[in-house]
């Protein structure tokens, strides 16, 4: 992959971000992701990359676009694997909450997992926890080693997890241990990226969230020198044999950053919708412009960019359509 990819690939998280952020508060997830990925798919078509979609909207039954197996790009440009999600917090949009982004990466075919639409046990750190924690390892366990490793008291940490119901008991082991914690409503995948910014006051991220997400966080944490482990949760014999189909021979095992996106080069993209953790939303200015803030990096070369750009949009009541 060659690194003009990384500025085209931001330009398509963009644009699907402009295409959702009027959506903003009005209750109907149902249009704003559909509008962000209407926007993502036409824009897809002027990137220099022969791509194929392995985490995307659905199965092409589930999805008129970019569901899996769909061929993406201009059909000009390095074969590689596409891993997109258009609006990840749809309900964030339609709540007017924070931490909605638009999101893509991309690597070499045949690197990125075709991660099984189910729930995935996840550990997040960033670069100073790398290969210090197991996400095997007791919750009490991880985080004795975290704050050694950090050289804090366990009081001092910072846990992010999901505000769900299916977290109670992990939540009532970070409060009997002391730690500190911050509750996200949704968003999946800045949630697993936290502990990787230090502006962001996060340790460590826990709980489970969607698989397809947890690709997509390897993704970015392999540019931000970070690690996620998973582990999928098949609820049933159904997704059990899901799994089996899209080829993860044993679901239970532990996932690593090699199993979700290999060990070649990956290039990550992400444009906010409404403002983060790490990244502001989209604004909108006198004048027919708008702001966006997007992060586009690469494993390679470890770059890492914060793009603020002014869009001018003089018919920007087409991007409400």
């Amino acid at each position: 992959m060659e690194r003009e990819l990384a500025l085209e690939i931001v330009r398509v998280t963009e644009l699907a971000a402009l295409a959702s952020a009027p959506w903003m508060g009005r209750g109907d997830k149902i249009n704003a992701d559909g509008a962000a990925t209407s926007a993502m798919r036409a824009m897809f078509d002027s990137v220099s990359i022969r791509g194929t979609v392995v985490i995307g909207e659905g199965e092409m039954d589930e999805a008129p676009m970019l569901y899996i197996g769909e061929q993406v790009g201009s059909m000009n440009g390095p074969e590689v694997d596409v891993a997109v999600d258009p609006l990840e917090g749809t309900e964030i949009v339609a709540k007017g909450l924070n931490n909605a982004m638009s999101v893509i990466a991309i690597a070499g075919k045949g690197n990125l997992l075709h991660a099984p639409d189910m729930y995935m046990e996840k550990l997040a750190v960033g670069p100073q926890l790398v290969g210090k924690l197991k996400i095997t390892d007791p919750m009490e366990v991880t985080l004795t080693k975290a704050a050694e490793a950090l050289n804090k008291n366990a009081s001092e940490l910072t846990v992010m997890i999901l505000d769900r119901v299916r977290h109670e008991a992990i939540v009532k082991t970070l409060r009997k241990v002391g730690v500190r914690i911050k509750f996200l409503s949704d968003g999946d995948v800045a949630g697993a990226m936290a502990p990787a910014f230090p502006e962001a006051g996060i340790d460590l991220y826990v709980g489970s969230g969607g698989a397809p997400e947890g690709v997509l966080a390897a993704a970015a944490l392999k540019c931000l020198g970070g690690e996620i482990q998973g582990r999928l949760m098949p609820s049933d014999a159904k997704e059990y044999a899901r799994c089996l189909e899209m080829g993860i021979e044993d679901p239970y095992k532990v996932l690593y950053m090699d199993d979700m996106i290999g060990t070649e080069d990956v290039i990550f993209a992400a444009t906010g919708v409404t403002p983060g953790e790490f990244l502001g939303g989209v604004r909108y200015l006198p004048d027919d412009r708008a702001e966006t803030h997007s992060i586009v990096m690469r494993a390679k070369t470890r770059t890492i960019r914060f793009i603020r750009a002014l869009h001018y949009l003089p018919n920007k009541s087409l991007l409400q359509k």
